[in-house]
């Protein structure tokens, strides 16, 4: 599901006001090269990195293979805990369901920890429309609720943000001016927030992970606001993606060590809960109900596909958004969807089926790679993108002169005599453009390139051209570095080889 407003616009038309931020552009480099030298440090630090993104692939790929099996077993154990389970099919039921809890216990407010369900399926602003006001408690997400903002990254919402933006949004909900500072931001954050913790009626989270041997779910976090979430009000909900199993606690342990380190740096996160159902008679503190939504919105269209399937085994630490370039220089919101970088470029369609809809997304890459090198559990996103662009020709979205462009390539390339006279006809036809050994021309295809470098121009003489002097070259100096008496043994060895070759010729 796309944002509001959106898709009214392209990729490229939203990274042009990107590229023309100098905030948004500043703020985002400074923290994906903050998060990607961390998570370098912990995972060189670790000492056998390598080994333990295998074993988190493994874990993901054997749990995904038998999703039905390990999902049934949670539900199971978690309806045995007393928590009460929901499915629903799409974004508006999982919303819809959530609504329906609220609207029971006669909610006014809703306490939110972090949550990228929610954000896909868009609950604040179903709740806010039914009078329920949503209270986002996490630091990054209360920020982008107040400038009202979809958030730019799936583990740093509010990363497209400096501290004198923030200290602005911050000062006009407070009413006076805070100086921007992040200890005073973040004092004021927190006292505002401790009075919503008190009043709340619900009290809404995500999940990182759901335990299928216990019924169990657990929380990642570092600012201790979803504890406070998940103890306070008196009936909980959980959104969750119905990727998110793992069979045991055993597993929990590979994947504790790999998600922090790969979002933040991390060797822990500050907080790790797991909640196993309400509050018992003899628990100090907890939700007296608890509701968990499984979620699926497209997921299960991935299940069974050869190449998408490993789309489900991301455990959303963001590093690939870190990683990239294109993310790093555009941000999130230039991807248009809930999720952005390579995941979302590839998730996006993936999980709505759309390809119509999303069919510029895939281009926001240059298939670098990098996105699989950073990835703790190896999903090959950098493959999944060509798939998906091969899907969009296939189903008839492909730019109709990049078609032909592609066409007249291969006939070209596929003789030699043609593709020389090409090349031949390239290098004659570039003098009236070229300056300086480079092409700086902003007209046709062109144009995009040429905007922000300049193109190289074909050389003089190709390899091609250059080949037989170079073979004659290569040949005169073996010649003179070979010694005499070796030079006569190969040439005696020759001769032999030619007369025996004659006598058996006869």
């Amino acid at each position: 599901m796309s944002q509001p407003g959106v898709m009214d616009e392209t990729v490229k038309s939203r990274a042009g006001l990107a590229l023309n931020d100098d905030f948004l552009r500043k703020a985002v480099k400074f923290t994906t090269e903050r998060l990607r030298n961390g998570k370098k440090a912990a995972s060189e630090e670790h000492g056998n990195w390598e080994e333990w993104r295998e074993r988190g692939r493994q874990i993901r790929l054997h749990t995904i293979a038998h999703l039905d099996y390990y999902l049934n077993e949670f539900v199971n154990n978690a309806r045995a805990n007393g928590v009460h389970i929901h499915f629903a099919d799409t974004s508006a039921e999982a919303a819809s369901i959530a609504l329906d809890i609220a609207m029971h216990k006669q909610a006014s407010s809703v306490v939110k920890s972090k949550s990228m369900v929610s954000e896909e399926v868009h609950l604040n602003h179903v709740l806010e429309k039914a009078g329920i006001e949503a209270i986002e408690t996490d630091l990054g997400e209360y920020i982008i609720q107040l400038a009202g903002e979809a958030p730019s990254h799936i583990v740093i919402p509010a990363i497209h943000k400096n501290r004198y933006q923030i200290a602005e949004l911050l000062s006009k909900e407070a009413g006076e001016i805070l100086e921007p500072d992040t200890t005073v931001l973040a004092g004021f954050v927190r006292k505002k927030l401790r009075e919503k913790f008190l009043e709340a009626d619900i009290g809404l989270t995500g999940c990182n992970f759901a335990i299928a041997e216990t019924g169990s779910m657990v929380l990642f976090e570092n600012e201790g606001n979803a504890r406070m979430v998940s103890t306070v009000p008196k009936t909980q909900i959980t959104l969750m993606g119905m990727e998110r199993i793992i069979p045991s606690w055993a597993d929990l342990e590979v994947m504790a060590t790999l998600l922090p380190r790969s979002a933040t740096g991390q060797k822990l996160t500050m907080y790790m809960s797991g909640i196993t159902g309400p509050r018992r008679s003899a628990d100090a503190d907890g939700p007296d109900e608890m509701h968990i939504i499984i979620v699926d919105n497209g997921r299960s269209l991935q299940l069974g596909d050869p190449e998408f399937q490993e789309l489900l085994n991301c455990i959303r630490c963001g590093a690939c958004l870190n990683a990239c370039p294109v993310y790093r220089h555009i941000g999130g919101h230039a991807y248009g969807g809930t999720y952005s970088g390579p995941i979302g470029a590839v998730l996006t369609p993936a999980l709505n089926g759309n390809i119509e809809e999303w069919n510029d997304i895939a281009s926001a890459s240059s298939l670098c790679g990098a996105c699989y090198e950073a990835c703790p559990v190896k999903i090959p996103l950098h493959d999944m993108l060509v798939y998906l662009r091969r899907r969009k020709v296939e189903e008839g979205h492909g730019n109709k002169l990049e078609t032909m462009g592609m066409k007249g390539f291969a006939a070209v390339a596929a003789n030699s005599k043609r593709f020389a006279l090409a090349i031949r006809l390239g290098q004659i036809g570039q003098k009236t453009v070229v300056r300086n050994e480079g092409i700086s021309l902003k007209l046709g295809p062109l144009k995009g390139w040429n905007t922000y470098r300049i193109a190289p121009s074909l050389a003089k003489k190709s390899f091609r051209q250059q080949w037989d002097i170079l073979d004659r070259e290569l040949d005169q100096q073996q010649d003179a570095a070979m010694d005499t008496s070796v030079r006569e043994r190969m040439q005696q060895i020759v001769r032999d080889r030619g007369q025996g070759g004659s006598k058996h010729g006869k």
